[in-house]
């Protein structure tokens, strides 16, 4: 494991969108308040375009994440927002000098794809956080931002949360994997799979159907994913879908359904995912997650 350098003030942060489209005022004040923190900021050219569903074409958005990722200057990458294209890109990166000179890589949601095959691949660390798109007036004085800003510097974290009815007890030791199931599942069976074995892996997701949750987490176990693991950590669902005939459970309720028959522990309703509520998490490091009765914790150990 390679861990990136830290950032210290004067550092240069690289903003692209390598997936959809973003406002350019809105990635202008996330550039803003990196500044604050005193960095320095590049937004790309693909920062405030539109092409379709994305920011620019294929061709665009690979030659500039390519750039930032080869560019010895960028110390951080931190994407625009999520929604989809990066999955498109993957086979054609080149990572020779990143591996040689590697980076954070800052983002969720499709950046999830980006994620697993880096840890997949090449087992450097990268942070899964919030994206300029979640950096607003409303949000930038909250604990889930300022979690980014201290990540970025090498401050360990400690993060508390509250138990879940559908908590399995217990404590676990491991590298943190995973992030938006949708994005996960579509690794399943690629050369970006992530190994999952005595590892700690979290899932959240946005706007999916129940079935499609169930039929995911399905292919996951069916895939291994989830045989091995030291521990399971399961964020936000928010936006949930229903066909015309209720799935008859929650998202809770089907992960708990899949995996009630493993023993390593299991906690419930973390904050990270597609909510304001959103850790900052050091994917591809070792944490402790600590299931208890009252309390919960996961803790950094980087």
């Amino acid at each position: 494991m390679k861990i990136p350098p830290y950032l210290k003030k004067g550092d240069l942060i690289g903003v692209t969108c390598s997936s959809s489209k973003m406002d350019l005022q809105a990635a202008e004040y996330a550039a803003g308040v990196f500044t604050s923190w005193g960095y320095r900021v590049h937004l790309g050219i693909t920062v405030g375009t539109s092409f379709h569903n994305f920011s620019a074409p294929d061709e665009l958005r690979l030659e500039e994440l390519q750039d930032m990722l080869d560019d010895p200057e960028i110390k951080a990458i931190v994407f625009g927002r999520g929604g989809y294209g990066m999955i498109c890109l993957l086979d054609q990166l080149d990572f020779r000098k990143f591996r040689k000179h590697p980076k954070w890589i800052c983002g969720y949601s499709d950046v999830t794809a980006l994620h697993g095959h880096i840890h997949r691949q090449y087992g450097i660390p990268t942070l899964h956080s919030v994206m300029c798109s979640g950096i607003r007036p409303e949000t930038v004085e909250n604990v889930y931002v300022e979690s980014l800003r201290l990540a970025l510097r090498g401050k360990n974290y400690r993060y508390s949360f509250e138990p879940h009815a559908l908590n399995r007890t217990g404590k676990a030791s491991g590298q943190l994997i995973g992030g938006n199931l949708t994005l996960l599942a579509n690794l399943s069976g690629t050369v970006s799979q992530p190994d999952t074995k005595g590892k700690i892996l979290v899932l959240e997701d946005v706007g999916e159907y129940r079935y499609r949750v169930d039929g995911m987490m399905h292919n996951l176990k069916r895939a291994g994913w989830l045989d091995k693991l030291a521990g399971l950590v399961v964020g936000t669902f928010t936006d949930p879908q229903e066909t015309t005939t209720p799935f008859g459970q929650n998202e809770y309720e089907i992960i708990h359904n899949i995996v009630k028959d493993y023993e390593y522990p299991v906690a419930y309703g973390f904050p990270v995912g597609h909510t304001h509520e959103n850790y900052t998490l050091k994917l591809g490091v070792t944490h402790d997650l600590q299931i208890g009765e009252k309390t919960c914790k996961l803790i950094d150990r980087s």
